[in-house]
């Protein structure tokens, strides 16, 4: 079942998807399962053996969803700090290029600054689409590659110059194929396997729970499925570097292109 469609909503909305998901479904077990409960285990009270159980797997899984989030957060934060990267040294690639002689000077200046436009313009809707930009990024590079190398420096000063151009852009373009490959970053199904799977039972066993106090119990029962909810809508909206209301946007592009690029 395909789900990406809730990257589409705002996050808002996307939470209240989620969390009312495991609501929903937690109350619905637990009034189905009430009703045969007696039949299935008696009329004896057994809830201090069911509270040893819920909380040690509450421990157990509490402790992987904490793990499994910090991992989110370090790997959305590694792709926001590669793409500023990315963006810095277009920017300092670029002020390299505004001090070469004419006429490589307009001509380089004028393909990055086109680069840098394209990618803010096309390349970031794609991306937020799970969609890897087509190859016309790429064949831009090569392009203002082709015409850097084909610069003859008339001076020292000029070859040193020139060294560091072609060095930034090097750097420029490992740092592009970084972002590109983080467009389809994600965690394996399994791992969504073991969170969705974990999730259930620990909310099964809110279930096994004997009470004369309904109210109170599918109260408490909503409170855990809330909890677990969010937590994994905060997997979920991490998941993704590149998708949702929160994500890794082109804000550093931006910036540069602002700074030092508009005419």
């Amino acid at each position: 079942m395909n789900l990406l469609w809730l990257y589409t909503n705002p996050n808002s909305l996307f939470g209240v998807i989620v969390v009312g998901g495991f609501v929903g479904f937690a109350l619905t077990g637990q009034i189905v399962t009430r009703r045969f409960l007696p039949r299935w285990f008696g009329d004896k009270d057994y809830n201090d053996m069911v509270g040893h159980f819920l909380s040690a797997s509450g421990v157990f899984f509490g402790i992987t969803l904490g793990l499994l989030s910090v991992g989110a957060w370090e790997n959305f934060v590694a792709v926001d700090d590669a793409v500023m990267q990315e963006a810095t040294t277009i920017g300092v690639l670029y002020r390299a290029l505004d001090n070469y002689p004419e006429p490589h000077r307009s001509t380089l200046t004028d393909e990055l600054r086109a680069y840098t436009r394209r990618e803010i313009d096309v390349a970031w809707p794609k991306q937020k689409e799970g969609v890897i930009p087509g190859p016309i990024g790429n064949t831009m590079l090569s392009q203002l590659h082709r015409h850097l190398t084909h610069v003859e420096p008339a001076s020292e000063g000029q070859k040193a110059l020139h060294r560091e151009a072609l060095h930034l852009f090097s750097n420029m373009v490992e740092a592009r194929r970084k972002r590109l490959a983080s467009v389809s970053t994600q965690l394996p199904p399994i791992v969504w396997c073991v969170v969705i799977g974990g999730s259930v039972l620990n909310l099964s066993l809110m279930w096994l729970f004997v009470v004369e106090n309904k109210r109170l119990h599918d109260l408490l029962t909503s409170i855990l499925a809330c909890l677990l909810g969010l937590l994994v809508f905060l997997l979920a909206v991490m998941d993704f570097p590149f998708r949702g209301e929160f994500c890794v946007g082109p804000d550093s592009f931006e910036l540069i292109y602002s700074q030092l690029m508009a005419k």
